[in-house]
Order: structure tokens, then C-alpha cells, then sequence
């Protein structure tokens, strides 16, 4: 799949004026990335098999590789910022995770592999291109829309075949968390507490708010369980390689139990807990969502606590 200057613009938040300094600086780097500029017959065709109508004579075109290349050279664009922290978190992934060796009889798992890469472009590239072309057509709109809502279907079903491989599959101690994980590494820290929320309301959940903001009092997410007990979440979207502090649990008990008197509290987070944090949990009846609990979690399986 490739975008437009304008569409890239948008993604990033930008003016088209902006990606077309960039451009100008750093050409030979983007095309390099794979920018190109179609023009003459080309570009004839090209009009022709997309049904795009217009009288340019240039089109700009930018691949996945050049729009990550764009918000390495962007500076003021908060996407951007998000897209080089995505790129800085998998790159440690990729220096720290163990090498595995699959035999080729080990189909469940090459399997497994190809539907959490699969589901991951799909989910963190596919479908925000839709969204941006979406927003920026008006003539095709309508089916561009059921285009989305296809892959998202796709995505929904992947998601689901990879649970079930997973569960054919024996544990293997220390395994590398990946798939659904990837997806939320990639995410700012609102868009992390939507997902929590929205695991909330698949597990049964009601009167879900995502609080946010200064005035949260420590406490990200609110909530009552199908049978009426009163939830509070705390949710902390930090690279793998970081991990939860005692400290941390204590601010966030005094929150939960003084201050809301909550009958279940989550303390979420997408990197391990402490030694001395999860004794704290233990010894507080707070729910600790280390990030191996939260893959589980983000993949189908329920959480004890909310049954």
C-alpha cells in the first residue's frame, strides 16, 4: 500500500508544506525508502487502475518503509515521536528476545508466528491508512469503508486462530510475549487505557470511564463487574525492559482502597512487576496484569478476578 503526501501529512498531523520540506531535504534518503513520483504514462495507468480523478500531472507516493522514514526525520509531530518510540522498543525486543529453532515439523508454531505478524500489520498499519484515506476521500468513501471493516474482520479472525494455536502449543518457560503485545507497544498511553476499557465491556463489565488526565486521583479506569463490585485500574504502557516499583503499588493502593474504596483493583501494565511490588499486590488484594497476564488477557482468556 502506498499515500499521498496529503494523507501522510494527516497521518502525522502536519501541513503538506511540512513533509514537502522534508522531502526536498532528504530525497535521495526517501527514495532510497522507496518515494516515488509517477508521471506520463505511469501515472496514466495509475489513475486508471485506481479510478483516481484528477488532472495532476504528478503524483507523490509514499510506501510503509518512507512514512517510517518521514517520522524518523520529523521532530514536531507527536505521531511521529510515538512511531520512533514503537521503533526503539522493537528494536530492543529484536537485540534482547532468545533465538528459537523450529523444526519443520513445527507447524502450529510457524503458523502462530505468521498470523501475530499478519494481524500485527494489519492492525497497526493497514487499518490507520484506511482511516486516513477514509478522511481525506470523498469520492470513494463508502467503499473504502467496507474495504476497512473487511480487513478488520480479518484481523478479528487471525486473532482468534492464533489464540487457538497457542493453546495447542506446550509452554515454553521464558518464550518472547509478542503479537497482541506488539500492538500495544505501539500505542500512547490513552490509547493503551482504551484498550484495558475495552477489555473491561468484553469481559462483562459495566459503567466503564476512562478517567485520564491530572484530575484522576490515580486512577485510570473505573468500572463495576457483571455482578456489582466497584473496579479501579491503573494502567502504565512502559517499554518491556522496565519494571514495576513497590513504590508505585503503594500510591496506587492508597488511591484505589482510601480514596475510591474499590472492591477489585487492577494494576495493568505492559512490562513485569518487581519482586517486592507483587508481594505488596499479594498482601493488598490488588490484581498485578504483569505483561504476561495482559498478553493473556488481550488474546481471549478471562481474568480470574472479574468472573
Amino acid at each position: 500500500m502506498h499515500v499521498t503526501t496529503a494523507m501522510v501529512a494527516s497521518y502525522f498531523s502536519v501541513t503538506v508544506e511540512v513533509i514537502r520540506a522534508l522531502v526536498h531535504d532528504h530525497r535521495a534518503e526517501l527514495e532510497a525508502s522507496g518515494y516515488r513520483v509517477l508521471t506520463g504514462t505511469e501515472l496514466s495507468d495509475f489513475k486508471q487502475l485506481s479510478g483516481i480523478q484528477s488532472r495532476t500531472r504528478s503524483l507523490a507516493l509514499f510506501p510503509r518503509r518512507a512514512v517510517l522514514n518521514i517520522a524518523m526525520l520529523l521532530r514536531d509531530s507527536d505521531v511521529a515521536r510515538q512511531v520512533r518510540v514503537y521503533l526503539l522498543d522493537m528494536e530492543y525486543l529484536a537485540r534482547t528476545q532468545p533465538v528459537e529453532n523450529f523444526a519443520p515439523a513445527d507447524s502450529a508454531s510457524l503458523d502462530a508466528r505468521i498470523d501475530q505478524r499478519i494481524t500485527h500489520i494489519l492492525g497497526r498499519t493497514v487499518v490507520p491508512l484506511f482511516n486516513t484515506l477514509i478522511e481525506t476521500s470523498g469520492e470513494h468513501r463508502r467503499e473504502l469503508t467496507a474495504l476497512r471493516a473487511g480487513v478488520q474482520r480479518i484481523e478479528k479472525r487471525l486473532q482468534q486462530h492464533h489464540t487457538r494455536l497457542q493453546r495447542l502449543e506446550a509452554p515454553r518457560e521464558g518464550r518472547p510475549l509478542a503479537g497482541v503485545m506488539a500492538a500495544m507497544d505501539a500505542m500512547n498511553g490513552r490509547e493503551f487505557e482504551e484498550h484495558v476499557a475495552g477489555l473491561l465491556r468484553r469481559d462483562g463489565c459495566t459503567s466503564v470511564v476512562v478517567q485520564g488526565g491530572g484530575r484522576d486521583r490515580g486512577i485510570d479506569i473505573t468500572a463495576l463487574t457483571a455482578d456489582g463490585r466497584r473496579i479501579v485500574v491503573q494502567c502504565k504502557r512502559f517499554a518491556p525492559h522496565l519494571s514495576i516499583t513497590s513504590p508505585e503499588l503503594q500510591k496506587f493502593l492508597g488511591a484505589a482502597k482510601v480514596l475510591h474504596d474499590s472492591e477489585v483493583a487492577l494494576f495493568v501494565a505492559t512490562c513485569p512487576f518487581t519482586r517486592d511490588a507483587l508481594n505488596i499486590a499479594a498482601e493488598s488484594d490488588i490484581t498485578a496484569v504483569h505483561r504476561g497476564l495482559l498478553e493473556e488477557w488481550s488474546a481471549g482468556a478471562a481474568l480470574a478476578v472479574l468472573e
